[in-house]
Order: C-alpha cells, then structure tokens, then sequence
C-alpha cells in the first residue's frame, strides 16, 4: 500500500508538471484615466489611495487569472473594484452631466470569440461592466442604452442603487466649476479622464478587454464618449491584442483606436509597442486628440502608452511582478 501511495504521489506531481507547462502564461494591465495628472494637484493622503485601489484591484484580477479563471472574469472583478470605488469617473466615483445627473457607460469584449456587450446613459445600475456583459451573454445584440438597458438588467437581475449613491462632492464641485468656467467661456487647462479599464490574458491562452466610465463633467445631450463603443474605447481579438483606452472620446471614436492598434499588428505583423505607440503618439495627436491605451497581446506583452502627463496604472505580468504607476516619467 505504501509503495502504491508513492507511486500515486508521483503521477500526480508529473501530471501537474505538465498541465504547469502546457499552461499559457496570464497577465493583467488596467487603467484608471489618464489627463494633466501632476503631483500637486493630490490632497493629502489622495494619491496613496489611488495607487492603493489601483494595486488591489489588478491584484484581484491577478489572482483569478492565478487560479484558473477566465479572462473575461478576471476584467470584470477588476472593473467592479474600481467601479465600487470613488477615486475613478466609473460607478460610484462617476462625474455628473449639465443637469446633475449619472450617465455610465461600459462595454466588455472577449477575444475568443469576438463577442462583445455594451451598455451606455444607464443612471441606477450599481456595476454597469456586468450589465454590458449580460448583454453579450444574454441577449442577441451589442449595445443597449439608457431605460431599455436598465429594464433589461432587471429581468437579470442586476443590482441597482438610489442615484444618491453616485453623489461625491469631489464630482460635485467639479461640475459647479465646469459651469463655471463655461459660463465665462473658458476652455479649462486640465483635462483628466477618469475611465477605467483592463485587458487580460488566462490560462487557456483567451484574451479579453473591458471599460467603464461616467462619461465627461458637464456633458449634455445625451452625449456617449468612446468607452462603449466596440472599437473605439475597447477591443480583444486572440489573432492580435486587447485594449481599453481613456482619453477625448470623440477622437477616439473617429479613430477607431482600440480596433487600430489591433488592426496594424494582425495585418502588418507589428509589435503591439509599435502598434500602440503609432496610434496614441502619431495617429491621435494628428487629429488633436490626447489620452492612453492599456493593451496585450496573445503572449502577455503589455503596452500602457499615452500622450498626456499621465496615466492611472497598473499591471502584473508574466513573471507575476506587480507595478503600479501615475506619472509620465514612472517605468510602467
């Protein structure tokens, strides 16, 4: 009996040596906006908390890709932390509209498949990034928006909140300065684009992409930005990379830069770097459009490239190291 036990041992430990080596790699990037991000512009104690949301939250993804966990579920917890957080323009941190309201926006792709889930102007809905998932699972479409979305997450049973939930004065006085600087026909200097996002790769090789955001301060008309349109703001494709950006939606959109970047690798046979960094540096400035991209390709590589000052970001690659970085003169 002992040298049976022995003998079993022994199979299962080659048996795990060999799933541990015919395992693809996992890795992890996400963003938290970028914009005119300067040291002194953090209250006290602010920029510690960001970092420390930020670090727990591409460590939860991590952990899931860790563990076996798919790629789409990895984005998605991640996406619910920063959403659940009011450091980010996303769920609970969300800016307001020109009438003191909530519009959120979210979309999610997976690179195994192509499907893909959005869902833009919902208002009550606690982590839209899993209402645009149920939308890629559990309907027939893309996109829904607004009233319709909502009643479809209810059928879901998605979880919904008082709008009073959103409310931070943070946001808050952002708007009332917003207005005020319109009022005097003043553009503003500083620019921050709170999006969140991030962009996985699992064990069994499947790449996936998600993003979320409140949209732009003051926004009227029932604007939607780039981070809902597959694309534009996120795209995941297992032949190339995934991405999710943050920056001047509408450029964005015109540019198609998510879809771009993965484009120029599958057609040209590029590197994601040189993808990402021709699109963000070359192609978007061109147009007068500034922001950032978080992406990966099917090997793990990760590419945070952005033309601002800076950029919320985080990552675990690979090898499993962790790094987590604000400014434009940090090593990602």
């Amino acid at each position: 009996m002992k040298y049976r036990l022995l003998a079993l041992t022994g199979i299962l430990l080659a048996m795990s040596n060999v799933i541990a080596e015919n395992s693809a790699p996992t890795a992890i990037a996400i963003h938290g906006g970028a914009g005119t991000i300067k040291r002194s512009s953090f209250a006290a104690g602010q920029e510690a908390a960001i970092r420390a949301s930020l670090e727990a939250a591409v460590k939860a993804g991590y952990e899931v890709l860790r563990t076996g966990g798919t790629s789409l579920d990895a984005v998605t917890v991640t996406i619910k932390m920063l959403e659940d957080t009011p450091h980010f323009n996303a769920g609970k941190g969300a800016v307001f509209n020109a009438e003191g309201k909530n519009e959120l926006d979210a979309s999610i792709m997976d690179g195994a498949t192509r499907n893909a889930g959005a869902v833009a102007s919902v208002h009550t809905v606690k982590n839209p990034i899993e209402l645009a998932r149920l939308v890629m699972t559990k309907s027939p479409h893309v996109m829904l928006i607004g009233d319709g979305a909502e009643e479809f997450g209810r059928n879901h049973g998605i979880e919904f909140v008082d709008p009073s939930y959103y409310h931070t004065e943070y946001r808050w006085q952002q708007l009332q300065k917003a207005k005020a600087e319109h009022d005097r026909s003043e553009a503003g200097t500083e620019r921050w684009y709170s999006t969140v996002g991030a962009v996985a790769l699992d064990q069994d090789g499947n790449l996936a992409a998600a993003t979320s955001t409140g949209g732009t301060t003051n926004k009227r008309w029932g604007r939607v930005g780039d981070s809902p349109i597959i694309g534009a703001g996120t795209y995941a494709d297992n032949r190339s990379c995934a991405v999710s950006a943050t920056g001047t939606g509408e450029y964005f959109i015109r540019s198609v830069v998510a879809y771009d970047i993965c484009a120029r690798m599958y057609y040209r046979g590029i590197s994601l770097g040189d993808a990402a960094t021709e699109v963000i540096m070359d192609e978007l400035p061109q147009m007068g459009g500034d922001g950032g991209v978080i992406s990966m390709d099917i090997d793990g590589n990760i590419a945070m490239v952005f033309n601002t000052a800076g950029m919320y970001r985080a990552s675990v690659d690979v090898n499993g190291t962790v790094s987590v970085a604000i400014y434009g003169d940090e090593s990602n």
